[in-house]
């Protein structure tokens, strides 16, 4: 086989898809001698444009594909390309790279795609005789030449017509696959440009996707970062629980401390009343004095129910512990003045009570103007001012309280 710095390009086209009357081969022999350079002729038809990679291979006869060529030649094109008329070329086989065996071959124009535009043919290989045969024809033997030559003319006119209509119709072929270049062209540079606008959109992607991973990235140092401080907080929040907790304790400790300063204040109210001399200021007093417990009672109703709420509201605020520690001292100061002032007025109960033994003879002289129980005033006037600026103190903290509170929970629900 011919030895060439390229191989030609093939195909497993098969014989049903090849247009063989593109090109049409001449002159040729059924026998060539082998030893020797055979010369191909062939004919590029008015419809065929022949192409810088056609080629012409010598295939066995019965091939299947263009990959079964023996040898091939490359073409040479045509001076005129443009030329309407027929295209008579011709290319030369070497003898070196001719078969050696006596088997049937056949010529192959095969275009730079692979397909098979034109086959000529059967030959073979076959050396001459030396002996020079005499041939003898008789009268009636020349008389059958005549009539076979007669209807080889005959049927040469048939195929010369058939030839036309098949030229015919290779010349529509022909159209038809021009249009279905350019289509095929049209389809090509589509899909160039779907191709760029894929790639294009692509590389989009992928910047958005690099993009998108370094925003994850820094999102996970961001939530890693802030789960830490969530930590934290809520570790001050618990520890903040707990002195709440305890505040609280305290709070209801001093509560029923109030609780029994009331039922002291019941008995020593009991234990008043029993005087009936004393009655009309012993009840104005008791009058007073009921009129500070229900103040009492209800500021004391309002500390707690404040307190109550102030301990789920206040999220655990260092600051509002330190208010309560304060509130603490100061209601332990109040309890010890209610002390002082519930021994002021169980010493006063008895001090009256030894007055009226001793002053009892003279209380028939005096009695219609003035009250000898009261000649050192009333033993509870101190108390009917204490209690109310205690109170007054306790309503602004609560107040005070419940604006830190509102002010705290809004900066730890922004920041959280």
């Amino acid at each position: 086989m011919e030895e060439t710095i390229e191989d030609p390009p093939t195909s497993a086209v098969l014989l049903d898809h090849c247009h063989f009357s593109q090109v049409i081969f001449n002159s040729v022999e059924k026998f060539y001698v082998p030893g020797g350079d055979i010369t191909c002729y062939y004919t590029l038809t008015q419809h065929f444009i022949p192409r810088r990679k056609d080629w012409i291979g010598i295939f066995r006869v019965g091939w299947k594909t263009t990959r079964e060529y023996y040898t091939f030649m490359w073409v040479t094109l045509p001076v005129d390309l443009n030329s309407k008329s027929p295209k008579q070329q011709e290319v030369q086989f070497k003898a070196y790279y001719l078969p050696k065996d006596d088997e049937y071959y056949q010529f192959c124009y095969v275009d730079q795609d692979g397909v098979v535009r034109g086959a000529s043919i059967p030959f073979q290989f076959c050396p001459e005789n030396e002996e020079d045969i005499l041939v003898v024809t008789t009268q009636g033997e020349v008389e059958e030449i005549e009539q076979h030559n007669e209807e080889l003319c005959r049927e040469n006119e048939q195929l010369k017509d058939s030839c036309v209509s098949l030229q015919k119709q290779n010349a529509d072929m022909h159209a038809r696959l021009q249009k279905k270049q350019e289509e095929l062209e049209t389809l090509k540079s589509i899909n160039k440009k779907l191709e760029q606008t894929m790639k294009e959109q692509k590389d989009c992607w992928e910047t958005e996707l690099l993009q998108l991973k370094e925003q994850n990235q820094k999102m996970s140092s961001e939530n890693e970062k802030m789960g830490v401080r969530v930590d934290q907080l809520q570790a001050q929040l618990s520890t903040q629980e707990k002195e709440i907790e305890k505040l609280v304790q305290g709070v209801q400790d001093k509560a029923e401390q109030l609780e029994d300063l009331k039922k002291e204040n019941g008995q020593l109210f009991l234990s008043l009343t029993e005087q009936r001399e004393h009655r009309k200021e012993l009840e104005r007093t008791v009058e007073e004095m009921k009129q500070k417990e229900t103040t009492a009672a209800k500021k004391e109703q309002e500390l707690t129910d404040q307190n109550f709420d102030l301990s789920k509201r206040l999220s655990e605020n260092k600051i509002i512990c330190n208010v309560l520690q304060k509130e603490k001292e100061r209601m332990e100061e109040e309890n010890g003045l209610l002390k002082m002032e519930n021994s002021a007025l169980l010493s006063s109960v008895g001090q009256n009570d030894d007055f009226l033994l001793h002053q009892a003879p003279a209380s028939n002289q005096g009695g219609a103007r003035q009250n000898p129980g009261l000649v050192y005033g009333n033993p509870y006037s101190g108390i009917q001012e204490s209690p109310a600026p205690s109170l007054l103190p306790t309503e602004a903290f609560l107040n005070n309280g419940h604006e830190i509170l509102h002010s705290q929970k809004g900066f730890l629900s922004g920041y959280l």
